[in-house]
């Protein structure tokens, strides 16, 4: 039978081989119960009969994919009667710095305030239509995705207002364990470093803003609607959810990894391309003065006898930026290959880099604004042990008293188990 018909034998051999390598658990439903479809089920109550606002975009999704805004919308329980956008818009598509501009959206006919690019909080006049402000949007663990400012920002504006704020809880994609780097100083207080913690904190957004309520003595009335099934150590991978991007930049939840590893390099201001106008952005390190064979032989040497990074890789490579940093121009440099985000140290990364790029290329290498310099990282040291010309471990060991004493404080506020 075989011999006569050899496609059947293709057909057979090649199903059996998918279940042989067929990833364990791929049809099985999510570990992972999010705020939003917990606020649906179990906790209606918060919501029903109340005038409500939401601040969100697509990466608020339940876990079947359906948006929180349709949730919202569809439910006979709900009275939505406000949106608010965050950077990026309400449909998650707009340049860095710009959200919506107020008006009407259209598939609602709701009206819409962009709190991006001018506005920076909701209106006292439209909090004055609502009882309560749901805030569903997935965050990527970082102090300078400006999410997490335009949730305090929202915070402060519904203690004015006398309206309630709602957090619906999402995974941290970093995990709960995470933390590092300079806490961020009063004087570099700032949409990309908004609240007076590390560049990873360790915690979700409702951790986040109990948070921010408590230890900003913020006071506003606040409900944290907490996911089921998420523990600390859980990395992206490990919960079952799909990614959404939250922005253009971070199509993939390994961007929102890479983040902090590449964006604390070039987004602080050196002249470097991080990826952006490519379609790998944040997995990029590059600049037409690198030679990348040597910076990425120098990267790995290192980077294999240091915990936290033994499981990336650095590949030399060359690209054309379509746009942002050395648009148009060839740019040298390394891809960064994750291996296992399982115990990755991403601002470790962003340090070897730094350093890295100072010892072999330091003339070549320039700060233009050591302001923005601070503003990213969240002081001015580390810019200055990095011009001294000081080790990775050396820059890593100035902020962490500052580590141990932002260790107490956010332990008030975790709401998850390890």
């Amino acid at each position: 039978m075989f011999l006569r018909h050899p496609h059947r034998l293709f057909v057979i051999a090649f199903a059996a081989l998918w279940l042989l390598v067929a990833p364990a658990g791929a049809d099985e439903p999510a570990k992972v119960t999010l705020g939003i479809d917990v606020l649906l089920s179990d906790r209606i109550e918060l919501v029903q009969g109340k005038r409500l606002g939401l601040l969100t975009n697509p990466s608020a999704v339940d876990g079947q994919l359906v948006t929180t805004l349709e949730r919202l919308r569809s439910d006979k329980r709900v009275k939505l009667v406000q949106l608010y956008a965050p950077e990026h818009g309400l449909a998650g598509a707009t340049a860095n710095g710009t959200s919506n501009h107020p008006g009407i959206e259209p598939s609602t006919g709701l009206p819409i305030e962009g709190l991006f690019g001018g506005q920076g909080a909701p209106s006292q006049e439209s909090l004055k239509n609502v009882d309560a402000v749901i805030f569903d949007i997935q965050d990527i663990g970082s102090r300078t995705y400006t999410f997490v400012s335009t949730l305090g920002k929202l915070m402060y504006a519904a203690k004015t207002a006398n309206v309630t704020v709602i957090v619906l809880d999402r995974p941290n994609p970093h995990g709960g364990l995470t933390v590092e780097g300079p806490m961020r100083e009063p004087k570099y207080k700032s949409l990309i470093g908004w609240g007076p913690f590390p560049v990873t904190h360790g915690m979700t957004i409702g951790e986040v803003a109990d948070f921010y309520n408590k230890e900003l003595k913020i006071g506003c009335r606040l409900e944290v609607v907490k996911m089921k099934g998420w523990h600390r150590s859980m990395l992206w991978d490990d919960t079952g959810l799909t990614w959404v991007p939250p922005s253009p930049g971070i199509p993939k939840s390994l961007n929102a990894i890479l983040y902090v590893a590449t964006g604390m390099v070039c987004g602080s201001g050196p002249n470097c391309n991080e990826g952006g106008g490519n379609a790998m952005p944040f997995e990029l390190i590059g600049a037409p003065w690198i030679d990348p064979e040597t910076f990425a032989n120098s990267l790995n040497e290192q980077a294999k006898n240091i915990d936290g990074l033994r499981n990336l890789h650095f590949r030399p490579m060359t690209w054309l930026p379509w746009h942002g940093q050395y648009d148009g121009k060839t740019v040298h440099g390394v891809q960064l290959h994750l291996k296992s985000s399982k115990d990755f140290r991403p601002l470790r990364a962003a340090l070897l880099i730094l350093t890295t790029l100072q010892k072999q290329f330091g003339s070549q290498l320039k700060i233009a604004d050591p302001h923005r310099f601070g503003r990213v990282w969240g002081n001015d040291q580390v810019l200055e042990l990095l011009r001294a010309g000081r080790d990775w471990q050396s820059i890593e060991a100035s902020w962490q008293d500052g580590l141990t004493a932002f260790g107490s404080v956010r332990a008030r506020h975790l709401l998850y188990e390890p």
